[in-house]
């Protein structure tokens, strides 16, 4: 027990211990034990939720019977509830809660699934992004999601990309767009704008820059230099890049990283066509 508490400690920096409170009814000899966190708020909100989702797996119904959606019109810290249904838990979470962490990370928010739960903390604007990436990506499963005025946005980097590289750039279902998010912690994927048109989106609430390897800056020159190695393997056909656009800034010059990793599949896939050719 304190191994699980230690490990909780260690990523939400807090301090966790059980207390006995005398009179209470359950426990040992009518004591019932306490769990105590102490730390800055939201930290212990982010420690108390992880606490939340832990127990409601082993005792389901403990902190959700009869819970409901919640969204809170604070502006500062509060917590806001998305109910799922059964069907949607599952594609939520992702592999291992791949894809909870992902939303989690790009948003910047606090996102836990407690049981069919999930609870959303952070500011006002925190929580209205995570709601957002929540919502586009239960939509996706049910087909392509259209998303407009992205000029009113600061979390939102839109890349127009060439034809024939579309296939290359998301990879067999979307393997590639899920590896270039893992490595530079953002949300990416297809959406259609006002006129029907589709082009990739990058969303996260760090902007990141030409060096640092998280961030939308990150995502965008990751895409850019598939989409050069498409075209070089392709003869040069096509566009010579994605166009990006930060929604907040105009386009502007990318440069190459050093720090991109192709998949196994994609190296010999690339050395394969060398050699035909």
């Amino acid at each position: 027990r304190r191994a699980a508490l230690g490990s909780m400690e260690e990523e939400w920096g807090v301090l966790m211990f059980f207390m006995n409170r005398k009179g209470d009814r359950g426990g040992r000899g009518g004591e019932a034990e306490k769990l105590i966190v102490f730390g800055p708020k939201r930290n212990r909100r982010g420690a108390e939720l992880k606490v939340m989702s832990g127990v409601e797996t082993k005792s389901p119904g403990t902190f959700t019977r009869g819970i409901r959606e919640k969204t809170s019109s604070e502006k500062g810290f509060d917590t806001d509830r998305i109910v799922f249904k059964d069907d949607e838990l599952s594609y939520a979470l992702g592999k291992q809660g791949t894809t909870r962490k992902k939303l989690e990370g790009a948003a910047g928010a606090i996102l836990q699934y407690v049981g069919h739960v999930a609870f959303i903390a952070g500011t006002g604007k925190e929580r209205k992004r995570a709601r957002e990436y929540v919502t586009w990506l239960l939509a996706q499963r049910r087909g392509s999601v259209t998303i407009t005025n992205l000029g009113s946005r600061d979390d939102a980097t839109e890349m127009h990309i060439p034809e024939n590289c579309k296939g290359w750039v998301t990879g067999n279902r979307g393997s590639e767009l899920r590896r270039m998010e893992e490595e530079t912690q953002t949300y990416m994927f297809m959406a259609l704008d006002e006129r029907g048109e589709e082009r990739l989106i990058i969303f996260c609430h760090n902007p990141g820059s030409k060096v640092a390897p998280h961030g939308r800056m990150a995502a965008e020159r990751l895409v850019n230099e598939m989409i050069q190695e498409k075209l070089r393997d392709d003869g040069g056909r096509g566009r010579g890049g994605g166009r990006g656009k930060d929604s907040r800034s105009p386009s502007r010059r990318r440069g190459r990283s050093d720090s991109r990793r192709r998949s196994p599949s994609r190296r010999r896939d690339s050395r394969s066509r060398s050699r035909r050719r």
